[in-house]
């Protein structure tokens, strides 16, 4: 199953709106004879690579798997007939699959024609895998990741509306791999106006386009931004009110290449919900204040990653969560890391879900 966790690695940032997953069959002698990872939305499934590459030799073997198999058709085909045609004798997954069209019925055409069915191994690294899918799935909005550069004594800023670098090159980097793995980049329009970023990924390999997200009830963000000189990078979405839509700014915008997102219900929460529908599972939160305040006091952040500079700014600073209770030590499963002179700080707000 270890091995089959570290397939479905290979397609985190590739599948959405799908899980990432992974096979590996083995042989009753106990030999690896197949194994694959589900690679990009509409391709072939993991369990689909895995029998491929076993040919005659999953007559009889053990199937190991991070997710229920499928025994539905969507873009492909169900795998749970294609692993019962195959002579597959017992299938071992990590987890159900949540998946209203899934949900138990994979297990159950296995069981019903004679396969095998164990379920729950490495349950916990399977549910930390798949956050982005299982939270979407569940909650209806994406999973949301709160990145944020601070120094030693808690401030983003030096002082309000003054683009403050505080991290070394190689926190960048991370940062930037990070990127690389998630759908999407959000930031309130503040962010825009201070720092006019291009919120793209840089120096590491991204093989889908990267979504990125404003939120701009106002509609403040300039139809000269940076942001929107990369169009072909991702698209770029302005989360903003019916009433700004309509006016002036926003046909100006629109001509400049932005996309508008008007909300049914006011609020971040509201907005997340309708991020899925854009293929948006994960979501990181870059800035600034308010948007970190608006999120962490409706509860939508799911997963901090603080990057702690060797530097203080003192007293006249933008805090990172103006007047709330924020603490690394209350993260859950926290984890620290050196990142040349910074510190990464990173764990759970509520836990894997």
């Amino acid at each position: 199953m270890r091995r089959a966790l570290e397939h479905a690695r290979q397609g985190l940032g590739r599948t959405t709106p799908n899980p990432v997953v992974g096979a590996c069959i083995v042989s009753p002698e106990g030999v690896v004879v197949g194994q694959g990872a589900h690679e990009r939305a509409g391709e072939a499934h993991a369990e689909i690579h895995a029998l491929a590459e076993a040919g005659a030799q999953a007559r009889g073997a053990t199937l190991y798997c991070t997710l229920e198999p499928c025994a539905h058709t969507g873009r492909t085909g169900p795998c749970a007939d294609r692993i019962i045609d195959a002579g597959i004798a017992r299938v071992v997954a990590a987890m159900e699959d949540p998946f209203p069209q899934v949900r138990g019925r994979g297990f159950a055409r296995l069981q019903a024609n004679g396969v095998q069915v164990e379920v729950g191994v490495e349950h916990a690294a399977a549910v930390r895998l798949n956050q982005p899918f299982l939270t979407a799935v569940r909650l209806g909005r994406p999973f949301v990741i709160m990145k944020v550069a601070a120094s030693r004594d808690g401030y983003i800023a030096a002082a309000p509306g003054r683009r403050t670098q505080l991290t070394s090159a190689a926190a960048v980097r991370h940062a930037q791999y990070v990127r690389a793995q998630v759908d999407a980049i959000a930031v309130g329009s503040e962010t825009v106006l201070v720092d006019d970023p291009l919120l793209t990924a840089r120096e590491v390999y991204r093989e889908r386009p990267l979504t990125r997200v404003v939120f701009d009830r106002r509609l403040r963000t300039p139809p000269d931004a940076r942001l929107l000189s990369t169009l072909s990078a991702g698209p770029v979405i302005l989360v903003t009110t019916r009433e700004a839509s309509r006016s002036g700014r926003a046909a100006a915008l629109e001509r400049a290449g932005a996309s508008l997102l008007v909300p049914e219900s006011d609020g971040v929460a509201g907005a997340l919900r309708c991020l899925p529908g854009e293929q948006i599972h994960s979501l990181v939160l870059e800035g600034g204040a308010a948007l970190y305040s608006a999120a962490w006091d409706e509860g939508v952040v799911d997963y901090v990653q603080m990057y702690v500079a060797d530097v203080e700014i003192g007293s006249g600073g933008v805090p990172m969560l103006p007047d709330r209770h924020f603490s690394a030590s209350s993260l859950i499963e926290a984890t620290t890391s050196v990142l040349g002179p910074d510190t990464l700080i990173e764990g759970y707000v509520h836990g894997p879900h």
